[in-house]
């Protein structure tokens, strides 16, 4: 019987939830400060990640939770990129 293999989990940011990685997207911020969406989760820099939901992505944006992990600015396009990327999948 083969070993399950290990599913990767991730927190989110902006609700603390645990979900596996590929249900997660991934904020980076590179050496020059600069703060991007890594959507196949191998830029390298500080990353962090927040849910496939719109809610998470609203949650993340009101609390700030983004920049302060970060310890980045973000840009309110990031936000607006995300909520593109969140409600896209849904359709």
């Amino acid at each position: 019987m083969p070993i399950p293999k290990k599913v990767p989990l991730r927190k989110c940011a902006a609700t603390g939830e645990m979900k596996p990685k590929k249900e997660m997207i991934r904020i980076v911020r590179s050496k020059e400060g600069e703060v991007s969406i890594d959507p196949t989760g191998k830029k390298s820099g500080r990353g962090t990640y927040v849910s496939r939901t719109k809610e998470a992505v609203e949650a993340a944006q009101k609390k700030n939770v983004l920049a302060r992990q970060l310890s980045a600015e973000v840009p309110p396009s990031i936000y607006d990129e995300l909520l593109e990327l969140v409600t896209k999948g849904r359709d």
